[in-house]
């Protein structure tokens, strides 16, 4: 008896362990929207990092966080950090590593609390007219082995997916008012 209960504790353990092992261990999740303003406007507007607590929907979880910043906004370097209790924002940073004036711009995602991980993200602009112009916000997440057996549960696709999109429609309706 002792031996067959032993033996289903291991395969209790093992079973997880191995679908693991045949696992994707990152992510990607790419939104997109179309705003009707020129290139040179809503590239302008975003690359001012503060500018993303009036449209991302991670800021509007919670209105009243700590924010500070180090460095020059829209700039290279310039970090922006968020201390908040909420469980759904937490604690952490986002730095713009590069700039590509006009066409892109590649941020890296630091969070603290309540989770510990690196992310990198990026914002790429595409003139479809002289007044339309697409946006591509993307993201990248890893789980390394064995936590990326939570890829079978949670669809980051979708999660993260939503929330992109929240923040793309939202910078939509400002651009597009102003």
């Amino acid at each position: 008896m002792t031996k067959k209960i032993l033996f289903a504790v291991f395969l209790l353990i093992a079973i997880p362990l191995v679908v693991a092992l045949f696992t994707p261990d990152s992510y990607q999740v790419e939104r997109q929207v179309e705003i009707n303003k020129s290139k040179r406007e809503v590239f302008s507007y975003v690359k001012l990092l503060k500018n993303q607590d009036y449209f991302s929907k991670w800021a509007q979880i919670d209105p009243s966080m700590s924010k500070t910043y180090r460095g020059i906004d829209g700039e290279v370097g310039f970090v922006s950090r968020w201390e908040s209790s909420h469980p759904d924002v937490g604690t952490g940073e986002q730095e713009i590593l590069a700039i590509v004036d006009g066409e892109r711009i590649d941020y890296e995602l630091r969070f603290i609390e309540p989770i510990s991980a690196v992310s990198p993200a990026y914002m790429v602009f595409i003139e479809e007219g002289a007044n339309k112009t697409q946006v591509k916000w993307g993201f990248r997440g890893d789980m390394p082995y064995p936590m990326n057996i939570m890829m079978w549960f949670i669809d980051f696709e979708d999660v993260i997916g939503t929330d992109l999109q929240i923040g793309l429609d939202n910078l939509k309706v400002i651009l597009e008012a102003q």
